[in-house]
């Protein structure tokens, strides 16, 4: 009998946001370390989501200098870095592969994040993009707006990208596991912590190699 490979194009939206998680997990939240602060981060995301509307510019600061940053955290300093024998596959070609912001431009993004206080406090309207703020209270109202739109931008910049080099269902399908990530992380990684607990540093994946899309489902690096 024939097997006909799957691909992109074949599959439905919810077929390759699930793709799309299982591929997150397995290459990238390895670290018990990592998976437990992508918990924590999940918690501070939804709070986040909850006070958009309502306190916006306390969303943006809980969500940048709370979720996002412990989040990061550990992508950078507890993922490891050495050859993946789970998914053998190399630190590079894993980075070369993510669909999403990898560690170089994660650092791009961050640092656009941080630039934004220090442009609007010596250019109050932010070279006319915005209503110059005239109190401290106003200042940190701006930034919290800005941080919000650059979050906003982030994810759509990214998404659109991903629709123009890949495919338009796998654009939206990457946004839509963005905004959603928190609650897949709680469901990935809430066992995280007492993991940590009983000495278990890093994820073993035992699971990985019985998953039943891994072996055919997954992702080469692109051409060059």
């Amino acid at each position: 009998m024939t097997t006909v490979p799957v691909t992109a194009e074949s599959r439905s939206f919810l077929e390759e946001l699930r793709m799309q998680r299982w591929d997150d997990h397995r290459y990238y939240h390895q670290s018990r370390i990592n998976q437990a602060l992508h918990l924590l981060s999940a918690c501070c995301f939804l709070a986040t989501y909850a006070l958009m509307f309502s306190h916006p510019a306390i969303a943006a600061f809980l969500g940048w200098i709370v979720a996002m940053w412990v989040r990061q955290i550990g992508h950078f300093f507890f993922e490891p870095r050495g050859f993946d024998h789970v998914n053998n596959a190399s630190f590079e070609h894993k980075e070369e592969i993510k669909l999403g912001y990898n560690l170089r431009r994660k650092v791009i993004l961050l640092s656009i994040w941080i630039a934004i206080p220090v442009i609007l406090w010596f250019e109050p309207t932010g070279f006319g993009l915005v209503d110059g703020w005239q109190t401290t209270s106003e200042y940190l109202d701006t930034v919290g707006a800005a941080w919000l739109w650059l979050g906003f931008g982030g994810v759509a910049a990214r998404s659109l990208w991903l629709c123009a080099t890949h495919s338009v269902q796998t654009g939206l399908v990457w946004g839509t596991k963005i905004i959603t990530d928190p609650i897949n992380d709680i469901q990935f990684y809430w066992k995280s912590p007492l993991k940590l607990l009983q000495g278990e540093l890093i994820d073993p994946m035992t699971h990985v190699a019985t998953h039943e899309t891994a072996p055919d489902e997954s992702r080469e690096a692109p051409a060059a």
